[in-house]
């Protein structure tokens, strides 16, 4: 894989970098959010690894700008904060998943193939057609009307499974396994977090909405 490291700790980023080449991967690295952005912009990166603390800005504004430009390139939040706001704030911007400060190389390892590979059961080459909205497994492009929408890799798998499963309730549980993993280690309203951010996308400028929310069941699309 082509990772990117923003990492403001020199110490930290040089030991990602000898760590990750050593595993196969081609790294790049940033020590400021401005050179981070620039790399992330130009790179086609297949991961990026994004520090939450760094001197120019801070990772939480960075991935905002990120996801806000449309840019899909999965990424995992580092972290020393132990805070649950914090994490969810990554989650809630765009980030798909988090390492806290100190962690098990092998585990971000892990994490990042997770991150890099879509799930199996989600690859089918037919078009989803929901009302006014398509969606193509095959191209892992959303359009609304004519309008093309541009998603993450966990909005476009939260949205293809409630695509998928048109009328029917879906878990927070049931999504957090299908979408996640078991390997995951879920944080409060990470859930709520990505169908906050469809609604925005999908929503935009519809009378309509796509996504419904069942009080304490859960979430789905009615025709």
């Amino acid at each position: 894989m082509k990772v990117l490291v923003v990492e403001d700790d020199v110490r930290i980023a040089a030991l990602l970098r000898k760590g990750l080449t050593a595993a196969g991967h081609l790294v790049e690295v940033s020590h400021l959010a401005e050179d981070g952005k620039r790399l992330a912009d130009d790179g086609h990166f297949d991961v990026i690894l994004l520090d939450v603390k760094l001197p120019d800005s801070d990772g939480i504004t960075l991935c905002k700008q990120l996801r806000d430009e449309g840019l899909e390139t999965p990424i995992l939040m580092l972290t020393a904060r132990d805070s649950i706001d914090d994490k969810v704030a990554g989650l809630t911007v765009g980030a798909d998943d988090y390492l806290t400060k100190p962690f098990s190389f092998d585990e971000l390892l892990a994490r990042m193939t997770a991150l890099s590979r879509r799930p199996a059961q989600y690859i089918n080459t037919n078009v989803i057609t929901v009302r006014d909205v398509e969606l193509s497994p095959s191209t892992s492009e959303v359009k609304r009307g004519d309008s093309v929408v541009p998603l993450t890799r966990k909005e476009f798998a939260v949205l293809e499974l409630l695509m998928r499963n048109v009328n029917q309730v879906l878990s927070r549980e049931m999504i957090l396994d299908r979408v996640w993993g078991t390997d995951f280690d879920p944080v409060a309203n990470v859930v709520d977090a990505v169908i906050a951010r469809l609604r925005v996308k999908i929503d935009k400028g519809s009378k309509k909405p796509l996504i419904k929310t069942i009080r304490g069941l859960g979430y789905k699309i009615e025709l």
